[in-house]
Formats: structure tokens, sequence, C-alpha cells
């Protein structure tokens, strides 16, 4: 998913001065002891077109979001970068061009589906942590997309409807990829290369 956007702004001009490489404005909302103290950060990017379809369908259940509109006008409104977490374009760019200067695994959503016990090792091995199989598989599955959607503490099957109605939209709907195909046309696949070349 993306990053929310903090309401406040950077507490002093000397954060956004020693930040100004940093690039993309979301960086720039972390805390500057986040890259003093050189912290690891996990960066998950998914394909831009499946990340246009998820944020529609949780933007029309999210009724602290303003209405996405039709499928139409939100294509137009993501392709801008007009959403309310700003350019999905900038972001994952912004932490591409991060991620050899910094501590970011930067993994890849599709890859985490292809093949789940592999980027859980990457991450593992990336946080200098050691388990033994029988843990790892366990922690396949708990993480597995199936079983997350069942858990309430990660389906927010226990938040207000007034706040997220699932009636719309699960909240967790498929956690597959290539369902831009079902909404799209050639203009969608034409526009948003599947590469990734951030």
């Amino acid at each position: 998913m993306g990053t929310w956007r903090s309401a406040s702004e950077p507490s002093s001009n000397t954060a956004i001065l020693s930040l100004s490489g940093l690039g993309h404005p979301n960086l720039l909302l972390l805390p500057p002891s986040f890259w003093e103290n050189n912290c690891k950060f996990l960066y998950v990017a998914r394909n831009a077109k499946d990340c246009m379809v998820s944020y529609y369908h949780f933007q029309r259940m999210n009724h602290m979001l303003p209405d996405p509109g039709t499928w139409e006008e939100y294509f137009e409104t993501f392709i801008n970068g007009k959403v309310v977490w700003g350019s999905w374009f900038d972001h994952v760019k912004g932490w591409w061009e991060m991620k050899d200067r910094h501590q970011i695994l930067f993994l890849f959503y599709e890859d985490i589906k292809r093949d789940p016990k592999h980027e859980i090792r990457k991450v593992m091995q990336f946080m200098g942590k050691k388990v033994d199989e029988t843990v790892l598989d366990k922690i396949v599955q708990e993480t597995s997309f199936e079983k997350m959607k069942e858990n309430p503490m990660t389906n927010r099957s226990t938040v207000s409807k007034s706040i997220l109605d699932q009636s719309i939209s699960s909240f967790m709907r498929k956690g597959v990829w290539g369902l831009f195909i079902i909404h799209s046309d050639c203009l969608v696949t034409s526009c948003l290369p599947l590469s990734r070349q951030y």
C-alpha cells in the first residue's frame, strides 16, 4: 500500500536542509533520526497497474477518503499523482534511488507471491536473523494473503462500517497480480509498462 502523508510539517528547516538530497517529499516526512541512526527499511513495491486497481477499490470503501469517481476518472487521477498519498511513480522511484545509499531492502510484491519463502529469507538475512525451517514455514503460512484475509488483526473487519465499508469492497480483496486486465482497455495497458525500470 501507499504511504500516508502527515498533516504536520517537518519541525525545522535544518531537517529539510539535511535531508534535501533524499528526493521525493514522502522521504522527508520520516524523522531525521531514521537516517542519522542508519535504520533499516523494508520497501515493497507492487506493479503500478495492480496498485491502481487496489487503491481504486480501497478508496471506494474508505469513507475517510474522497470518492474516486468512475474507473476512467480514477485512472487519470492516479496517472497524474493526484491521489491522497501522492504519485506512485515518484514514491517508488524515490525509494529505488535511495536503496543503494541506505539500508533499504527493496522487494517486489510479485516476487513475494511467487516465492514467499525465498523473499522471507532475504528479509531475515537483511535483519541479521536466523530461524529454523519449522519457524520459517510457520511464517510463510501465517503471512500468506489467504491467512491474513481471515485474520481480524489484518483484515480490518473490526473497523466501523462508517469508516471502512466492506460491503462495497473487502479491505483485503484478491492479493494477486494482473487484475488490471479486468479494469483496463488498451489505453491502460499501453500507458503503464510492466517493467521494473524505476
